[in-house]
């Protein structure tokens, strides 16, 4: 991908930055515009944000994913003790996706309503009796959806997550799935679906959790 990705940087002088990642038809002003940074403001956390726009062309073809590692994620690991990475909904998936191909490359997730992937992925692994019992063939493997997949088989347990969704969510079923591969601390419900009052309500929990020191 050789078009620069265009960010909206929200910076504190942290030593630690949270990418976030957007979803479907979402610009990085979204998490402006609904309080995602003035929330870090009013908790005087020691963290900055970076918000990430992505076309779902790039999303599509494969690419979105090297160019946040290229551009952004490596950059930052020489300017930031910490890299965390999240996103709501196909945001939420990316940064699964991410995750699972490079390992190493961030310390923590945050996963708001993480959209289940696609129905053809999702219902192999059903009809496979689950995650668990779940062996991905080489065809599969070639998939990044299926690859996140592979990961959330047996994610480290010292790996630091927040899996959050609204109890009404129209994917909730496929977000409770993902939220349950996570210890308990680590899953969040809330009321409210696949909406912003809800995705707001998700962002003030995690940031209330002690993860980012004041």
């Amino acid at each position: 991908m050789s078009t620069t990705l265009r960010t909206v940087r929200h910076p504190r002088g942290a030593e630690t930055l949270l990418v976030l990642l957007p979803g479907a038809y979402m610009t990085p002003e979204h998490y402006a515009d609904n309080g995602f940074f003035s929330a870090v403001d009013q908790r005087a956390l020691k963290l900055d944000l970076l918000a990430v726009d992505l076309g779902l062309d790039a999303v599509s073809s494969g690419d979105a994913i090297p160019a946040v590692v290229e551009q952004i994620l490596s950059p930052a690991r020489a300017n930031y003790a910490r890299v965390w990475l999240g996103g709501i909904s196909l945001g939420g998936l990316l940064s699964l996706c991410l995750n699972a191909d490079h390992p190493g490359a961030i310390d923590g997730l945050c996963l708001i309503a993480p959209y289940p992937g696609s129905r053809l992925t999702t219902n192999a692994i059903n009809r496979a009796g689950g995650l668990d019992a779940w062996q991905a063939t080489a065809a599969e493997m070639t998939d990044a959806e299926y690859r996140a997949y592979h990961w959330l088989k047996a994610p480290p347990a010292d790996f630091p997550v927040f899996a959050g969704h609204g109890i009404d969510d129209r994917f909730a079923s496929g977000m409770q799935a993902i939220a349950e591969r996570f210890p308990m601390a680590a899953r969040h419900t809330v009321p409210g679906g696949h909406d912003w009052p809800a995705w707001r309500v998700l962002w003030e929990h995690f940031l209330d959790l002690g993860h980012f020191s004041t």
